[in-house]
């Protein structure tokens, strides 16, 4: 055998099976993910178990041709393999029907490496037109789902469906991964049902293998049946995205789930570990958070959320907010902590109602000097809604100090309100008892 024999039989073997494809570069990968395709042309996954066909044999001046392509192509010099494969088509009147489709063949992967990809799906296109009954198996296929994901690349996605479910037709060993990218194609082109059908089936494909399918299954998978409303079903896809593909964000989504579903303690715990994830950084989402763990009887836990959030400025420091702090550490029996944050909270607001509270709180605490201070503060802020209460409480709290007189007088302001009446009266009357006491006492 000559030395040019040999190189025409290598190359016959290397081109009889979709060359081109094998040496796809790897921008392919980005470019097909960013649509959410999973394989860049790839072959099927059994391909070597597809029926084979006799074709057109390839004569040796065609070998040489599409021998100066390869070298070209090899070194990734693409405008030379342009020039040789536009030298080659100025005799294509001389080819078989196999000899063109392999020259279109290597057309497509040239423009494909080029990013020409109009020019690309064209050239993938006169494949097929020569014929399937001479072109080989593999070399049908693929030119099939090529054009199928570069018109997913190129964002039209009812060529891509055609050349798919063509593809889907021709094929005798159809995988996960290729059910995957249909499902793709469909939800792409707007059949959500169709797209939910062949999701449902590259999953249980995977999962009949033992095997973890992709991310991008399961998020697709999951958005179709929350379109669907069907709650626990996408609870049980975030299960196993928590599980295999450990995210702040599906802690955060499993956790809405939860919620919706009523189960609040797994709720809480998802949150949590989204929070721990460093997931919630938002002010809605931290407050979100410590109402969870207050709701749970947790609101120690609350509190140290609320306080974090505001020192690291991801809470505002609002009057509205630093009440709930205070509430959360009232909540967890930390009035210490809570006063303070409850002042501050006070000062911020433009209603009384607030210090019109820690007048009460100092009164329970058997300060009554602070009382009568927070309580002139909310009657000078104003807009009260239950006046009388506050001054129920600055009465109490003159009368713990003998101010007699005026506990007599914010009493008698209390009674005002008939709802506060009976009681008002009653702390009327005994604090003129403790004047008429004192009195006697004084003789």
């Amino acid at each position: 055998m000559t030395t040019m024999t040999k190189g025409i039989s290598r190359f016959v073997l290397r081109t009889s099976v979709a060359l081109p494809l094998v040496m796809a570069p790897a921008v392919s990968v980005t470019v097909l993910e960013a649509v959410g395709v999973a394989a860049p042309f790839a072959q099927t996954e059994a391909q070597s178990d597809e029926k084979t066909r006799k074709v057109p044999a390839m004569r040796e001046n065609v070998f040489k041709k599409l021998g100066k392509v390869q070298e070209a192509a090899d070194a990734e010099d693409w405008n030379a393999a342009l020039a040789a494969l536009r030298d080659m088509e100025a005799g294509k009147e001389d080819y078989n029907a196999y000899e063109m489709a392999q020259m279109y063949y290597f057309y497509g992967f040239v423009n494909y490496s080029m990013e020409r990809y109009q020019q690309a799906i064209s050239a993938y296109k006169k494949v097929l037109a020569q014929g399937v009954e001479n072109i080989p198996v593999g070399t049908e296929l693929n030119s099939l789902k090529t054009i199928a994901q570069l018109n997913m690349v190129t964002e039209n996605f009812d060529e891509a469906l055609k050349y798919l479910n063509r593809w889907f037709a021709a094929s005798d060993s159809i995988g996960a991964t290729d059910y995957a990218l249909r499902g793709q194609a469909y939800y792409q082109n707007g059949d959500e049902a169709g797209a939910l059908k062949d999701m449902n089936k590259a999953v249980s494909m995977y999962e009949a293998k033992g095997k973890v399918p992709k991310e991008n299954w399961l998020s697709l998978q999951r958005f179709l049946y929350y379109e669907k409303n069907d709650y626990k079903t996408v609870t049980s896809i975030l299960e196993k995205l928590v599980k295999h593909y450990p995210k702040g964000e599906y802690y955060k989504q499993l956790s809405g789930m939860y919620g919706e579903l009523k189960r609040e303690k797994d709720q809480l715990h998802m949150m949590e570990a989204a929070y721990i994830a460093g997931a919630l950084q938002k002010e809605k989402e931290l407050l979100n958070m410590a109402y969870l763990f207050m709701g749970n009887d947790v609101p120690y836990k609350g509190a140290k959320v609320i306080k974090k959030g505001i020192d690291e400025k991801k809470i505002e420091r609002t009057s509205e907010n630093l009440e709930t702090l205070a509430q959360a550490y009232q909540m967890a029996r930390e009035l210490r902590k809570s006063i303070p944050e409850l002042e501050a909270a006070a000062k911020l607001s433009d209603e009384g109602k607030l210090y019109s509270r820690l007048a009460g709180i100092y009164l329970d605490l058997d300060k009554n000097e602070k009382a009568l201070e927070m309580g002139g503060k909310a009657l000078k802020k104003g807009d009260l809604k239950r006046p009388d209460q506050l001054y129920i409480v600055l009465g109490m709290a003159n009368a713990n100090l003998k101010n007699y007189d005026n506990a007599l007088k914010n009493l008698e302001k209390a009674k005002e309100d008939e709802r506060s009446e009976k009681f008002a009266n009653q702390w009327i009357g005994f604090v003129e008892e403790e004047m008429k006491r004192e009195e006697q006492l004084a003789i």
